[in-house]
């Protein structure tokens, strides 16, 4: 079959993004390729399509059986022979799956790197017409990685095994290191290299330093501009996750909790009751995300910092999948970075990884304290440099104040010094600010040179201070982990007064504002006619989905229907022309979305 043609009448697009059409290509000539596309921008397609068009089954390895079991409800929705193999299937499914590969009846197969592996599965594939190899989550190689598989080293045995199959290795993540290990790990040396960016221009980015409440300030941000709307809410422990899902709940809110702790039947509930409802909030561990494949989830937020640019990165992709507006909120504080130091201190890894962690700890500082364009500084650690500030991120927005922090440096650094660098952050607040403690007594520090000199500023401002010193490396976090602040050499020339400190103005949280463009991202349309439709579509969707036991958005995504509103088709040929509406769908649901179009005209009509 023709890819172009598979492209229009199954997936319902009319034209390839950059660099899908190169990247098809490529496999369908039956050559190697390395994908690195940013979330959304349609990786699937490039294996999808080559796997349809091109003789017997593309297998996809993939590290989740919920991404699996994501995409192929969705390739069915479209008409494609797609199936899984994973625990979920009892031995009597798993054997028709099998048996289906092995007949030529499937177009994908979905299977997991550990059962890949297994030596009967290696014999059934090589007994079966393969089309190609896509590995999906191709970062998961990489061993200094954020998001590191065991099994993913061993599949460079598909080269070896099947020399005649075309891969393709994919992922949205991977620095230039993790590239080159990538490539190394997998026998992809031969490869096409495409990388098509890794901006994300419709999520807007906005961090903050926490000032009072961080819950409080999550609900008025929830409340201000994603009421109604599917979010994720990440935290560092688990027992965090409880508290703010139950506080969440408690406000009125859809929240519900994810973490290793709970069952897995309590997991499985929660992130089924995410996918398939409309705007439920989920708050996690890390320990969700990956290979949730929901489209229309309108913010990310993270109540802690993240541990790395490579994390923020692919948590944040997983807000606004379907390229309309959204949002990737943050608030972080002074215990964040002492906490996220002691666990890398203490962790077993060797120095070699603690080096790299630490780097990358680091870089996800400095991304917080910018007073520059956080997209520009974003893209230029992927080495994909943005010309000119984006626009859509709050450093732009509103550029935060600085003030010359020189002297209350000098004096923080002083007080580190001056009382032996064995203290934390709160004991050297209160020494600055000439605090009558009796621990401050029993050390003797009521008579050190910085007792009581930091009075001109408050507890806060002084937090910010050693914050913003701590992430400019001026002074390091004990690595006994304690939380003792030591002296590094890089704050010689501040306290010689060789260099001044500009630090960003600690500032009160405001009222968050709605925005323009996230009202219209969750349907907020200008004509009440049309608030009405959107709402009826959002209701037959539902109510489709439902009946087929699938989440909403494989029957259509939230872009389709915004397009369906704005458009108004009238016919099936209209409909047909509609982005995401392939020759399948249009069969099975065209009449049901004309209905309720037919049903809401314009005001004007």
């Amino acid at each position: 079959m023709d890819p172009l043609h598979i492209l229009r009448s199954v997936f319902g697009y009319e034209r390839y993004r950059v660099p899908q059409e190169e990247v098809i290509h490529t496999l369908m000539a039956g050559n190697d390729a390395l994908v690195l596309m940013p979330t959304g921008g349609g990786k699937s397609l490039c294996f999808q399509i080559p796997s349809i068009a091109r003789p017997g089954t593309g297998l996809v390895i993939s590290p989740l059986i919920a991404l699996m079991q994501d995409q192929v409800a969705a390739l069915k929705q479209a008409g494609v022979r797609a199936a899984f193999l994973n625990s979920t299937l009892d031995a009597t499914a798993a054997g028709m799956v099998e048996q289906q590969l092995l007949n030529g009846e499937l177009d994908l197969l979905y299977i997991a790197p550990e059962r890949l592996m297994l030596e009967r599965t290696l014999d059934l594939l090589a007994r079966a017409g393969l089309a190609l190899f896509a590995i999906d989550e191709a970062h998961c190689v990489s061993q200094w990685g954020h998001d590191f598989r065991p099994d993913y080293i061993q599949l460079s045995v598909l080269h070896q095994r099947f020399p005649g199959v075309p891969r393709i290795a994919l992922t949205a993540t991977a620095d230039e290191p993790t590239r080159r290990e990538i490539i190394a790990r997998l026998g992809l040396e031969n490869a096409r290299v495409f990388i098509s960016g890794f901006d994300r221009p419709n999520i807007r980015y906005r961090i903050s330093q926490g000032n009072g409440s961080a819950r409080e300030q999550l609900l008025r941000f929830i409340r201000a501009e994603h009421a109604g709307d599917a979010g994720i809410v990440y935290c560092l422990s688990r027992k965090r996750v409880d508290e703010i899902a139950a506080w969440l709940e408690a406000q009125g809110l859809a929240a519900l909790p994810y973490h290793a702790g709970l069952s897995a039947e309590v997991r499985e509930r929660n992130q089924a009751r995410f996918i398939n409802e409309e705007g439920v909030i989920i708050v996690a561990t890390i320990a969700f995300g990956m290979g949730i494949d929901k489209p229309n989830v309108r913010f990310v937020a993270h109540l802690n910092l993240p541990k790395s640019i490579e994390a923020y990165y692919q948590e944040t992709g997983r807000a606004g999948r379907d390229g309309l507006p959204a949002d990737a909120w943050m608030i972080y504080g002074l215990q964040d970075v002492i906490t996220l130091r002691q666990m890398l201190e203490s962790s077993q890894s060797g120095d070699a990884h603690k080096r790299v962690e630490r780097h990358k700890l680091d870089a996800m500082l400095g991304l917080c304290e910018l007073t520059t364009c956080r997209r520009q500084a974003l893209l230029a650690y992927f080495d994909d440099p943005l010309p000119a500030p984006c626009g859509n991120c709050d450093t732009c927005l509103e550029p935060p104040a600085t003030w010359d922090a020189s002297v209350p440096a000098q004096k923080a650094l002083s007080c580190v010094h001056r009382t032996g660098q064995r203290f934390g952050v709160n004991y050297l607040i209160d020494v600055l600010l000439g605090k009558e403690d009796e621990r401050i007594q029993r050390f003797g520090h009521d008579k050190s040179s910085t007792f009581g000199i930091g009075k001109d500023l408050g507890q806060q401002e002084w937090r910010g201070v050693f914050r913003q010193l701590i992430a400019r490396g001026l002074l390091a976090v004990d690595l006994e982990g304690h939380g003792a602040l030591k002296l590094t050499d890089a704050c010689r020339p501040v306290l010689r007064g060789e260099e001044r400190v500009m630090l960003r103005r600690e500032t009160k949280p405001e009222k968050t504002k709605k925005t323009k463009a996230t009202r219209a991202a969750r349907g907020a349309f200008s004509q009440e006619t049309d608030q009405r439709l959107w709402e009826a579509l959002r209701a037959r969707r539902l109510e489709i989905a439902k009946a087929q036991g699938v989440p909403p958005y494989v029957v259509f995504h939230d872009a389709t229907l915004a397009e369906m509103v704005a458009r108004r088709p009238q016919t099936l040929e209209q409909l047909a022309h509609i982005s995401g509406v392939g020759e399948r769908k249009l069969a099975a649901y065209g009449a049901d979305f004309l209905e309720v179009i037919r049903a809401h005209p314009r005001d004007d009509a």
